[in-house]
């Protein structure tokens, strides 16, 4: 009778362990709304005040009342464009070579997809190393836009890699089979049936990536991109600064109301990444309720 309860039931002890992990991981998502809650709330009192239109039309001053986020703003979305534009097909074609053109027993793909993971978690700090040497010394391009776009294209390539090949790997073989059994080649069925299929997949990993170069400083700050910055980048070889390091530059000052704008410029920067990672969550949600 026992053996039949353990069998057929859950044991009384299971089932306390269930409760355990269950208020553990709810005693976990507490914690981080918790404070999350305070350091919107600590920010949003220093910094609220400060938000208006002509925060976001002027440029940074040494006049704490006047200093704006227009030059960090359109910096920070210029280096961005570059990073998505040059880390998206060369991530998502990595990942078709990975999961479609290639076996487990290939040892170049092998080799590459132990260096992929590598370097998903390689401090950011380095990237911005690679970037000095590369870019802005062995290849000349200065301190400008295009360094720093090439920069984080590289920190957020490995993401971009991996999450396509989950994606990728998602799709059910019924598609892949049934395309090529009709007739189809392989980049027939690649561009037609796969990619279509993890696209909600895809774009997601894009969006997280994004939301995760728009918030890095230590690499941009190691290619020497300017803190303080009177002009809005009009091409990829001009001077630029980002969000992130202007409130570096505001906080470290000792004057009150370069706090306040650095408060400011906090809430438009995590306002930025809480729209795009919502972004990712409602396109997930509408990508499973299809499946």
């Amino acid at each position: 009778m026992r053996q039949f309860q353990f069998a057929g039931g859950i044991s009384p002890a299971r089932r306390r362990q269930d409760k355990l992990f269950k208020s553990v991981c709810f005693i976990g998502i507490l914690t981080a709304c918790l404070f999350l809650i305070v350091l919107l709330w600590s920010v949003g009192k220093d910094g609220v005040d400060r938000i208006n239109g002509d925060f976001f039309t002027s440029f940074a001053s040494r006049f704490p009342d006047k200093a704006g986020i227009k030059a960090s703003l359109w910096g920070s979305l210029w280096v961005i464009v570059v990073a998505i534009v040059v880390a998206v097909p060369v991530g998502v074609a990595a990942a078709v070579y990975l999961e479609v053109f290639t076996s487990s027993r290939n040892k170049l793909a092998s080799f590459i997809q132990l260096n992929i993971a590598n370097l998903a978690g390689v401090p950011s700090i380095v990237y911005g190393l690679l970037g000095l040497a590369l870019f802005v010394r062995a290849l000349s391009l200065d301190r400008s836009v295009l360094a720093g776009g090439l920069t984080l294209a590289i920190l957020v390539l490995p993401m971009i890699i991996v999450v396509s090949q989950e994606a990728i790997k998602a799709v059910p073989r019924l598609y892949t089979e049934g395309s090529l059994a009709l007739g189809a080649t392989k980049w027939q069925t690649v561009f037609r049936q796969v990619l279509p299929a993890a696209l909600p997949g895809i774009i997601t990993g894009i969006i997280l990536s994004v939301s995760r170069a728009m918030g890095e400083t230590a690499p941009l700050i190691t290619i020497g991109a300017v803190s303080v910055i009177r002009q809005v980048p009009d091409g990829l070889d001009s001077k630029f600064t980002v969000l992130p390091m202007q409130i570096y530059d505001w906080s470290t000052r000792p004057q009150a109301g370069f706090h306040d704008a650095a408060a400011a410029a906090i809430i438009v920067l995590v306002g930025m990444l809480l729209l795009l990672n919502s972004a990712a969550i409602v396109i997930r949600a509408r990508s499973q309720k299809k499946v």
